[in-house]
């Protein structure tokens, strides 16, 4: 298979995905590509409701592959282990909080959540986060305690990646 290796990013609600993907976007523009996948939440002013598909097709990432553009997964912990059942071989990456008293207190900085839905999160966060503990599961597994630390691990393991990307992008 052609172009970069596709990156998975999972981890609990309020880990900080979003916000480190936000920032390598920044970083590199025209790196990444996205595909969007199945989520639960409803979707953020801005998002595009996401189709139910818990695995994203092949051929949807092979097209950001083939304009050699790193695919970006951001899926649940389920849809993890239904990539692991493909060909895609991407980097498996899990972002995850210091602890669960500061994911539930990001999560309230957001005033998004009614009590119930907070809850829910939270419950979802334990088992993702005791999941995701499976041995081999991820190949990099970041703890968002401090977000300059977490992206320069996170831009680290994916700069080869960036490279060939950077590269096939000029010839």
């Amino acid at each position: 298979m052609q172009g970069p290796r596709p990156v998975v990013l999972s981890g609990p609600s309020g880990a900080g995905k979003s916000t480190l993907l936000k920032k390598l976007l920044k970083e590199y523009e025209n790196v990444f590509g996205f595909s969007v996948s199945h989520t639960t939440r409803k979707p953020r002013p801005g998002e595009v409701n996401g189709k139910a598909l818990p695995v994203p097709s092949k051929g949807a990432v092979q097209a950001i592959q083939a304009q050699n553009q790193i695919c970006v997964l951001d899926i649940d912990i389920q849809g993890v282990k239904n990539i692991k059942r493909t060909e895609l071989n991407p980097i498996y990456i899990s972002v995850q909080p210091p602890s669960l008293d500061v994911l539930e207190k990001r999560l309230r900085e957001r005033q998004t959540e009614t009590e119930e839905s907070l809850r829910k999160r939270l419950t979802a966060a334990c088992v993702d986060l005791e999941l995701s503990k499976e041995p081999g599961l991820f190949d990099l597994v970041i703890i968002n305690d401090d977000l300059e630390k977490a992206y320069s691990e996170l831009k680290e393991i994916l700069l080869e990646e960036i490279k060939k990307a950077q590269e096939s992008s000029k010839s």
